[in-house]
């Protein structure tokens, strides 16, 4: 049995911004290299960890993990609304795995989830219920962040337990990162009103969220222009831990601390827990190789923006 494997990040920026076209057209290459994996392998069934951007996921309670036995597209930055083809058996079954196993994960039996989850679905697949997929929640923005070992331990629980599935072909999804700092508000330096949308922001109006993502669309234009107050990206923090990823050794990043992410490569850097927890789920169901892999700092985007394909051997 095989389990394969397509890291990426993830930006809401895609259809907003306006990078030069040499590097758009690198990065649509990047995706259509990863559609072509995806195509050949022909998954039945996808695993895919994902973070949150405050827009399914608050303070009023916040899981480290979460399993979704159904979820639904929120519909920012453009991205698709309504329902994932959750089967929701399988993602029962996976969270009684990952249970018994001593990993603490909440379950969502209605998960919202926001571009951070979508945008890998319709990028590989072209929409959000074409292939079954089990969501699982990464907490990658809100603090206090549990330990990069408990997420690479996740992970191995996970792969463990698609191991054991010999009528599905699996492909693991990790969506985020990678090195960035987008204007994502802080608890401890927000004001009341950013507060209370970090609270409980649901189902914000049509106005709201308009206005919220034009602050990110404003950002990304003042950082291409070198004037954004906001962190820079770090080529040589991403290149090095998607080297470790593809090792197949993940045990370094264990070493890695919450507040040397966020002091090396960003606070949304946190968002890199998605790609530690699918490649442990892939190492854990075998060794592996990595197929493809894409890198290019695009400050358009705000993010180092890196895509990975891989199959176990």
């Amino acid at each position: 049995m095989t389990v394969a494997l397509v890291t990426m990040s993830h930006s809401p920026l895609l259809e907003f911004a306006e990078p030069p076209a040499e590097v758009a057209d690198a990065v649509q290459g990047a995706f259509s290299a990863a559609r072509t994996f995806v195509q050949e392998y022909d998954p039945t069934l996808v695993v895919s960890f994902a973070p949150d951007h405050y827009n399914g996921f608050f303070y009023d309670l916040m899981p480290p993990f979460c399993i979704g036995y159904e979820a639904l597209g929120v519909g920012d930055y453009g991205t698709a609304e309504g329902p994932l083809n959750v089967p929701t058996e399988r993602a029962q079954e996976l969270a009684q795995w990952v249970a018994e196993r001593d990993i603490d994960v909440a379950i969502s039996r209605r998960m919202e989830v926001d571009h951070g989850a979508i945008q890998p679905l319709e990028i590989l697949f072209g929409g959000i219920d074409t292939v079954p997929t089990v969501p699982v929640f990464v907490n990658g923005v809100a603090e206090p962040f549990v330990t990069m070992r408990r997420v690479r331990r996740l992970g191995e629980t996970v792969g463990g337990f698609l191991a054991g599935l010999r009528d599905e072909r699996v492909l693991v999804v990790g969506s985020g990162g990678l090195s960035h700092d987008p204007p994502v508000p802080q608890w401890a330096t927000a004001d009341d009103t950013a507060r209370a949308m970090l609270l409980n922001g649901r189902h914000p109006t049509a106005a709201a969220r308009d206005a919220r993502q034009q602050r990110v669309i404003d950002t990304a234009k003042a950082f291409a222009a070198g004037t954004a107050p906001i962190q820079d990206l770090n080529p040589e923090w991403d290149r090095a831990l998607m080297a470790t990823l593809a090792s197949g050794d993940l045990s370094p990043v264990d070493a890695m601390t919450p507040a040397g992410m966020a002091r090396d490569a960003g606070n949304s850097a946190h968002e890199v827990r998605t790609w530690v927890a699918a490649f442990a789920a892939l190492g854990a169901a075998g060794p592996y190789e990595v197929a493809y892999s894409f890198y290019r700092p695009i400050k358009e985007y705000i993010a180092g923006f890196g895509v990975m394909a891989a199959r176990t051997v």
